[in-house]
């Protein structure tokens, strides 16, 4: 979350003071890495003393230009084509610059050969910021990042529609309030029978019901979290922003920016209740974690850290539901001097890659996981060729990405390469208002 303009709940991040030219690709001249110590994550596995582990600096790969002959062969397959669905504000976006000229959620058909996208509907609703879809491609839930929904105070809301298989269109089933302000993110657990939402202002968690038409009930659980961070101005209080299912489906995870913990519960018939093992994994003081992913092996898992930059990585224990810090590495170049802030975090399906996004330095930067000891090493970092990439999301294929340039108002596509894993613009780039979270649906024929 960016400034937000006067009056406005969300809380700042940081104003991006300097950022890359946007139309050009990032040569290794321009982004010549040395070693860059920062301060660790320490992991939280055992209830033992904190002790601050050595020092980790990030290692870099070579930083190509695209499209040179010194990258590896890919292996020329295209993505399938399928549906794509938007999430987007409508009011003007945490550190938008303009105002916001979006209706709601957008739906594309997505073209697999370049990730083009053809409008195919726009369903009006309030700062949907975040869409996801369920396992079947039958139902897609948005969360309205409001303070208030539909009159609620303190809450904002969450709202259901039905795929059409052919057409992808989306029809509204029904909405309910998600009991805690400004919900940044929502999931589906494994089973499909609840929806998990983080609510960034609301400082809880809430747990939403699925009805057997795809539709919400009223909540079964809203989980409170309190504690706050160092920095006075971000972390007053707990700010939750995502939430996530290990790939085992035993646990659930919600990092909270601030607070430096990340919350871990299981899900039991709708309630959340505190893993016993241990109830939050830690990160360094002051680092705000927003966003996680987990290797798909579940060995390993990696928080993106938006108030310092940086990706922390852990080992991860799927019996406990407990980390170890292995590593934390930045995201950004060591001679980088302008404002910037990570916004999301996702591994390649294949396990081989994870990729983070830079609000300022506006760019995907991509790390090697070594798949023995879980730790990164950087491979380069590609322009986003555009201003804020917010949201980003990898196709179920691993073949395209799409990137959501919030304040450029462009959805840019990028081939990632199946051998090196560096992304390739495409060319086909999309202008449509303020993207910043992609749901990708069902595969279409073309």
């Amino acid at each position: 979350m960016f400034p937000a303009p006067p009056g406005d709940p969300r809380t700042g991040e940081c104003i991006v003071a300097q950022a890359l030219d946007p139309t050009q690709h990032v040569s290794s001249e321009e982004l010549r890495l040395t070693r860059r110590n920062l301060f660790p994550l320490v992991g939280a596995a055992a209830l033992a003393p904190l002790v601050v582990p050595s020092l980790a600096s990030a290692a870099q790969e070579t930083v190509s230009h695209h499209g040179s002959d010194d990258d590896d062969d890919d292996d020329g397959a295209r993505a399938p084509s399928r549906f794509v669905y938007v999430g987007t504000y409508t009011s003007k976006a945490p550190g938008g610059i303009n105002p916001s000229t979006s209706k709601g959620v957008y739906v594309f058909k997505m073209d697999g050969r370049n990730g083009a996208l053809e409008l195919v509907q726009v369903v009006e609703l309030v700062d949907p910021s975040w869409v996801t879809i369920d396992t079947s491609f039958s139902h897609v839930y948005a969360t309205s990042e409001v303070s208030t929904w539909k009159g609620t105070p303190n809450s904002g809301g969450v709202t259901a529609y039905s795929v059409d298989a052919t057409t992808g269109k989306l029809t509204f089933i029904n909405d309910e309030p998600t009991r805690g302000a400004i919900p940044a993110h929502v999931i589906l657990d494994p089973s499909g029978k609840f929806a998990l939402i983080a609510n960034y202002i609301g400082a809880n968690f809430t747990v939403i019901p699925i009805q057997s038409m795809g539709g919400v009930g009223p909540a079964t659980d809203v989980f409170a979290v309190s504690g706050k961070g160092p920095n006075t101005a971000r972390q007053e209080a707990p700010h939750p922003h995502q939430t996530l299912v290990d790939p085992a489906g035993a646990f659930v995870f919600g990092p909270d920016l601030g607070t430096d913990k990340v919350w871990s519960w299981t899900l039991d018939a709708g309630k959340l209740l505190p893993n016993a093992n241990l109830p939050a994994d830690l990160v360094a003081s002051g680092s705000g974690p927003r966003h996680m992913s987990f290797h798909p092996t579940g060995k390993f898992v990696y928080v993106i850290d938006e108030m310092v930059s940086s990706v922390t990585a852990f080992s991860y224990d799927h019996a406990a539901g407990t980390f170890t810090w292995i590593q934390t590495i930045s995201t950004l170049p060591a001679d980088f001097t302008g404002s910037s802030s990570t916004a999301e975090i996702i591994v390649h399906p294949s396990g081989k890659w994870v990729y983070g996004s830079n609000r300022g330095h506006n760019t995907i930067v991509a790390f090697r996981i070594d798949q023995t000891t879980g730790k990164l090493k950087v491979i380069n970092w590609t322009s986003t060729q555009g201003s804020i990439p917010r949201g980003f999301n990898i196709d179920p294929s691993g073949r395209l990405m799409l990137v959501g340039n919030q304040n450029s108002d462009t959805v840019v596509p990028f081939r990632i390469n199946q051998n090196s894993g560096r992304l390739h613009p495409t060319g086909a780039i999309t202008s449509t208002p303020v993207p910043v979270s992609f749901a990708f649906g069902r595969v279409t024929s073309g």
